[in-house]
């Protein structure tokens, strides 16, 4: 047994006191912790009141007793109120007959008597693991629940685009280096962030965000430190900061790009010390912090114009990831489209298919300027429009947007760019691939060609 976990716990359950007690010195010097019952009805009371990993017991209670009916019956109480909880029998009589019984009603293993210790201590230990092993997965499925309830989106990369973001999350996530992630609005700063945090070692501590972009002068160095009562009007309380939440785990620090030159003082001077103080007060505090940040600007030419420090920067992006926008992985939008249409569905409850052929045309023709973002708030609408099994084209709400250069004239054009546009125009229009394809004179087949040769 390992002693850093605690000591397993089982019910020993006879009518006869020496052997109850003989079966707990044993249990005790083996790493046990055990309970005693001289009846059923102990039994039955012990297993409603406390939590055991085993239960070892006779077959025979009542004096005079060999035929294990008592046992027997017990037995199915006990699969009743809770079916994962091992028992082991035990039978003086070696009657094979009652022990395969007590098999098929549940038992997990049986033991004659006189027992052999160390075979009884085997099985015990063997079905405690088996126990304990079960509990586990039963915690990680309800954890599993609760995240996918949670809807925060998951991270689906299986474009080449994002092969070498996925290869820096493997790379970089373990260690203890400061993180820059940037990338367009909606392009999932937060979920890669996540991503990095789950293969810490700070993993057991809850990452801590905070949109930076969002706080004022006045609250800035209030939620990233903390303040003592008194330290302004409304502090009526001590609060306890970002830092301190996060000392030993993650601090996610999004749109790092809009704090302020005075406030980028102070986020330096913790980086590099680990020490700050509290709004209103003297004391010196420390935390041990890994730094995920993440923006949408270029922090380089905001160095350049005088906006941003440069030894900020550098504590930040010891690794920078860089997400390319949704238009520049197209082979990630259905597949993040399924996974938004599961979970919209669910939180709405209305049961969908999946998406109609001209809608998935319409999602993989659009140019998503809102990138992740804008599509997972499309396939809600569409949920939300949609009456049959199946997402339509307009219920998706897509306004196609002209390539860039379209607003040219036509003729001034690459030929390949006037197809796209034309293919564009026509899904737009009639919001299903074959009439498209007839409009354009092609074949279905020539069309869908086509739309994986532009990306569409």
């Amino acid at each position: 047994m390992n002693g850093a976990h605690p000591r397993p716990r089982v019910l020993i359950a006879d009518d006869l006191l020496e052997v109850r007690e003989a079966l707990r010195l044993l249990l005790k010097g083996e790493g046990f912790d055990t309970e005693t019952a001289a009846s059923p009805a102990e039994v039955l009371q012990a297993v409603t009141s406390r939590e055991l990993d085993a239960v070892l017991m006779d077959l025979n209670y009542t004096r005079d007793t060999t035929s294990g009916r008592e046992g027997l019956d017990l037995l199915a109480r006990l699969r009743a109120i809770d079916d994962s909880l091992p028992v082991v029998v035990m039978t003086a009589w070696a009657s094979v007959d009652v022990a395969v019984d007590a098999m098929r009603r549940g038992a997990r293993d049986f033991v004659e008597k006189p027992w052999d210790n160390a075979r009884l201590l085997a099985i015990l230990r063997n079905q405690v693991d088996l126990r304990q092993a079960l509990r586990r997965g039963k915690r990680l499925e309800a954890e599993n629940e609760l995240l996918r309830a949670s809807g925060e989106p998951s991270l689906i990369a299986g474009s080449p685009e994002m092969k070498p973001v996925l290869e820096l999350i493997e790379r970089v996530g373990p260690s203890e280096a400061n993180v820059l992630i940037t990338g367009e609005n909606g392009t999932g700063k937060g979920v890669v962030a996540r991503a990095l945090h789950a293969i810490s070692p700070r993993a057991p501590v809850p990452m801590v965000t905070v949109n930076t972009g969002g706080l004022s002068e006045a609250l800035f160095e209030s939620e990233l430190f903390g303040h003592v009562r008194g330290a302004f009007t409304d502090a009526k309380t001590d609060r306890v900061g970002r830092f301190e939440l996060a000392d030993g785990g993650t601090l996610f620090l999004d749109e790092i790009a809009n704090v302020s030159l005075n406030q980028q003082a102070k986020l330096l001077r913790v980086l590099e010390t680990g020490e700050f103080e509290r709004l209103g007060s003297s004391k010196t505090r420390t935390a041990d912090v890994r730094i995920i940040s993440a923006t949408n600007a270029d922090l380089r030419e905001e160095v350049a114009a005088g906006r941003f420090r440069q030894d900020l920067l550098f504590r930040l992006n010891t690794v920078e990831i860089r997400i390319p926008p949704l238009r520049e992985r197209r082979a990630d939008i259905l597949p993040l489209a399924e996974t938004f249409l599961k979970q919209q569905a669910l939180r709405y409850r209305k049961p969908f298919r999946g998406f109609e052929e001209a809608a998935r045309a319409a999602l993989q023709a659009h140019s998503w300027p809102g990138n992740v973002r804008e599509l997972d708030h499309a396939v809600e609408r569409g949920v939300l429009m949609g009456r049959s099994g199946w997402v339509r084209a307009q219920d998706l709400g897509l306004e196609t947007a002209a390539p860039a250069g379209a607003a040219a004239r036509v003729e001034d054009l690459p030929l390949e760019e006037v197809e796209k546009m034309l293919i564009q125009k026509a899904l737009a229009r009639y919001g299903n691939v074959s009439q498209a394809a007839q409009a354009l004179g092609l074949s279905r087949s020539a069309l869908y060609r086509r739309l994986e040769k532009h990306g569409l």
